[in-house]
């Protein structure tokens, strides 16, 4: 097998910065230490990188993504979003549930598996979906090569929303060893909402910027506050996906590591970044997302809830919609966006490496059990994200590579301060310069159980 020596990097191990190397043989990393590389590593390795004082990180692990295939590969499909993961140093994603047909069964998600395998350039795993009617199913699960299980608890995805209270305390008493992520948003105050702004819009047009007075504050909170109730009296393993308000953060989410808990809070990079009304009236339906991104003091608490623990992972919720779908109102553009291509130099911008590295790379890989991923070890799988601190730059649409063709970071104003240079997946090089490079070599996530 070959071997390739990362050298003159920065590596970080929490606390602290080093120059360090980096060894790998095959698809596992053969080893790693600080300083200059040893005589025998050096001569022992087939080619020799200089990473010139770049940041040397583990790959990032997003683990909320929609690559909408199957059943809507005219929106992305897996083996081009996953070119756009490793553009973003994200060696693995972890791919939800509602796709068509939504995914149920363990079969569609062995289906969805078929499809990733020899496609997708980067690692892959797919969450079960839960529904009203497939309780049996998810008890009859072995979980092997599953994340978890998916729930959308009181929002409305076609056949997934489950909302009678003998169907919650199934899910919610079976998914007490595997995590059960949660989008918590509550479909009676939304409805209030949108009845009442329609009476102020007669004609129908309900401008985008009314989108977070439709999906409220409110709204999440209940929703939330429920599931966090269930998963008290159940003692359930509970992810809150996308929590976007500060009353989440304060009311229901503990502060402090990951280790022992059994409630865990996702935050995404648009509730982190952007902020209404000023993002709104800038982009308008690019930042339509679900739940709605908030105030700029939701965004400040968000913040504030990554250093203190409360928030424990971040997950991009990549959700690529063609342009002509993100047209119309507040109740007629389509909710979702791209963001798995850039999250990473984002969050580098304003977190510190540390941080990001911990909630985007360390923390999924704990939380879910992920098998010799996450850390910059030896022996690890060799996924592997070089960065470089850059001058400010602008995005915009002409560098997206996923099939949507667009990022809400176009025009936005933000500028971002970071470059993925390379990634390699399972030591194989999949991004270098610019460009991804066209290797597949993406495998099934394992998961300790």
């Amino acid at each position: 097998m070959a071997t390739v020596l990362i050298h003159n990097a920065t590596v970080t191990d929490g606390s602290r910065r080093v120059r360090a190397w980096l060894q790998i043989n095959g698809e596992r990393i053969a080893g790693i230490g600080p300083g200059d590389v040893p005589p025998r590593i050096l001569s022992g390795s087939d080619s020799v990188i200089d990473a010139g004082g770049a940041l040397m990180l583990p790959g990032m692990i997003d683990s909320h993504v929609h690559f909408r295939q199957p059943g809507l590969t005219h929106k992305a499909d897996i083996a081009g979003e996953s070119l756009a993961a490793v553009a973003g140093g994200v060696t693995t994603f972890f791919d939800m549930p509602n796709t068509v047909p939504p995914t149920l069964k363990v079969s569609d998600v062995r289906t969805k598996e078929s499809i990733a395998d020899g496609a997708s350039a980067a690692n892959y795993a797919f969450f079960i979906g839960a529904s009203a009617e497939n309780a049996d199913e998810l008890r009859a699960c072995t979980f092997e090569n599953i994340p978890g299980v998916k729930l959308f608890m009181g929002s409305s995805t076609g056949r997934m929303a489950v909302t009678a209270s003998e169907a919650l305390k199934s899910l919610f008493t079976l998914c007490r060893d595997v995590p059960l992520m949660v989008h918590a948003e509550d479909d009676a105050v939304i409805a209030r909402a949108a009845e009442r702004l329609r009476r102020e819009w007669p004609d129908g047009d309900i401008p985008v910027t009314a989108h977070p007075a439709i999906r409220t504050s409110e709204a999440c909170l209940i929703s939330a506050r429920h599931a966090v109730e269930l998963a008290e009296r159940y003692d359930t393993r509970l992810h809150l996906a996308h929590v976007s308000t500060a009353d989440e953060v304060r009311e229901l989410l503990s502060e402090g590591p990951l280790d022992g808990k059994r409630i865990t809070a996702e935050a995404t990079p648009l509730h982190l970044t952007f902020a209404g009304p000023e993002d709104y009236e800038t982009l308008g339906a690019r930042i339509k997302v679900n739940p709605a991104v908030k105030s700029a003091y939701d965004r400040a608490v968000l913040r504030d809830a990554l250093y203190s623990g409360a928030i424990d992972t971040i997950g991009t919720d990549h959700a690529p919609h063609l342009p002509a779908e993100k047209e119309g109102g507040a109740l007629t553009a389509s909710s979702g966006a791209p963001m798995v291509q850039f999250a990473l130099p984002l969050l580098l911008s304003y977190f510190p490496a540390e941080l990001v590295v911990e909630k985007m790379s360390a923390n999924p890989a704990r939380l879910f059990g992920v098998t010799d991923r996450g850390a910059l070890r030896r022996g690890n799988y060799a996924d592997i994200v070089l960065v470089e601190q850059t001058e400010p730059y602008s995005v915009d649409d002409s560098m997206v590579i996923s099939r949507c063709g667009w990022t809400p970071l176009a025009g936005s104003g933000y500028r971002l301060k970071y470059r993925v240079l390379k990634t390699w997946v399972n030591g194989v090089l999949a991004y270098s310069d610019g460009r991804p490079t066209g290797a597949r070599a993406g495998r099934l996530v394992d998961f300790r159980r």
